[in-house]
């Protein structure tokens, strides 16, 4: 009996969701490159368990850490003594998540009672999957769903397909979700899946160009990860494989892609968030996307959409040098993001990853340009640190609204301009 009752303990505490009682997000507005060294130096403390948002590259942009309850004496001491300014951002982590959750229950209760789908709020795995076949039902000969293979921990990974018939046409790939934490990505995926549908048949441009093309949507680009944001830990980022001859799990499904790959901005600890894994396309969450992309062979278009930081990036993210479509690339985000601006005022920064944000290796978008697709961009989507990744769901809509704008030109350019 001493025995079964030990069990079920050790079950409810592996199970138990992790707590962030008193952890704060700090940013740090580095003046120096001496301080930015500095706070590089902080990234390696490994005792501390710092969780850093935004990385520490350049005195341009702000560093944001979430700095855990035991270490946040330490790391005052250590910013202090060294003179670099910070402020908190977020005073108490746990208490902006249990916001979260409790704003998602009464989501679910409302969604249960009313029998609707509530694109302002944020969902599981499962009530993603189940509104992606509603989705289907209500427009079948627009949208097909296509599993393109499991997970690790062996769920489907469904893809939506918008098209009016043909096989392999020129077309247009979005994902979003790709880093689990970065809940806004996934809800921003479902309201632009809704709004494809709906606009399909009423605004023509729409019309005309999915008569063309077809747009590929792949909305939990790592659903194991973002199950586990909402069972186990709100700030998990990568996959959940296991990782050899350590006791951490997990591959960041962006640095793990074959540009670049191991190179500078990815992790060779398996601990890190920013582990590139053992070899490129190791994770099978990128491989099935790899041997979707690469079997089609006709994809114009390559969109990943991140949060947050409020850019529009194109390559390279590896190496800091200028891709040979670097001009046409940046004017046509800059025309995309001038669209976004226009609904809101929401501003972006437009440029490649190295020169905006920082050198990150095995980057999708890396990969999918080196393959031949011209049109490859990412986005950061909202904030600029406000919230961070425990972005308000009464964001999501504007959020989603403004992205689509921006999506759309980019769409339509690529149907304008087939090469």
């Amino acid at each position: 009996m001493r025995g079964l009752w030990l069990l079920l303990v050790l079950v409810a505490a592996a199970t138990a969701e992790r707590q962030f009682i008193g952890d704060q997000v700090i940013r740090i507005n580095a003046e120096s490159e001496e301080q930015i060294l500095l706070l590089q130096a902080l990234e390696t403390e490994e005792t501390w368990e710092l969780d850093f948002w935004v990385h520490p590259v350049s005195t341009e942009l702000p560093v944001d850490i979430r700095v855990p309850s035991s270490s946040l004496s330490a790391v005052k001491e250590y910013l202090n003594a060294y003179n670099i300014p910070f402020s908190v951002m977020i005073a108490n982590l746990q208490e902006r998540l249990d916001e979260e959750k409790a704003e998602m229950l009464e989501n679910n209760k409302r969604e249960r009672s009313t029998k609707s789908f509530n694109f302002g709020a944020y969902h599981s795995v499962e009530t993603i999957y189940s509104w992606m076949d509603t989705l289907v039902a209500q427009h079948p000969g627009l949208i097909t769903k296509i599993e393109i293979g499991k997970s690790y921990e062996n769920r489907p990974m469904y893809v939506l397909k918008f098209s009016t018939g043909g096989e392999k046409r020129p077309s247009i790939w979005i994902d979003t979700g790709i880093h689990s934490r970065e809940w806004v990505s996934q809800a921003t995926g479902v309201w632009t899946a809704n709004k494809l549908a709906t606009d399909f048949w009423t605004v023509p441009s729409l019309t005309t160009l999915l008569h063309k093309m077809d747009i590929y949507m792949l909305i939990l680009a790592n659903p194991d990860g973002y199950a586990y944001t909402h069972s186990n830990d709100r700030m998990w980022r990568k996959t959940r494989s296991k990782n050899s001859g350590s006791i951490c799990r997990g591959v960041d499904p962006n640095r793990n892609w074959n540009a670049g790959f191991g190179g500078p901005g990815a992790s060779k600890n398996p601990c890190s968030d920013s582990y590139h894994g053992p070899s490129p396309h190791s994770e099978i969450e990128v491989q099935n996307v790899v041997n979707l992309i690469r079997s089609h062979g006709n994809f114009k278009s390559f969109i990943s959409i991140h949060a947050y930081s409020q850019l529009l990036m194109y390559p390279y993210g590896y190496n800091c040098r200028d891709v040979p479509d670097q001009p046409e690339l940046d004017s046509v985000g800059r025309d995309a993001v001038q669209k976004l601006t226009s609904l809101y005022g929401t501003q972006y920064k437009v440029g490649s990853i190295c020169k905006i944000i920082y050198q990150a290796s095995g980057g999708s978008i890396d990969w999918s340009y080196n393959l031949g697709i011209k049109y490859s961009y990412a986005f950061e989507l909202r904030d600029t640190g406000r919230y961070g990744f425990i972005l308000p769901a009464n964001q999501i809509i504007p959020t989603a609204s403004e992205t689509w704008l921006a999506l759309k030109h980019l769409i339509e350019y690529v149907n304008d301009h087939p090469y």
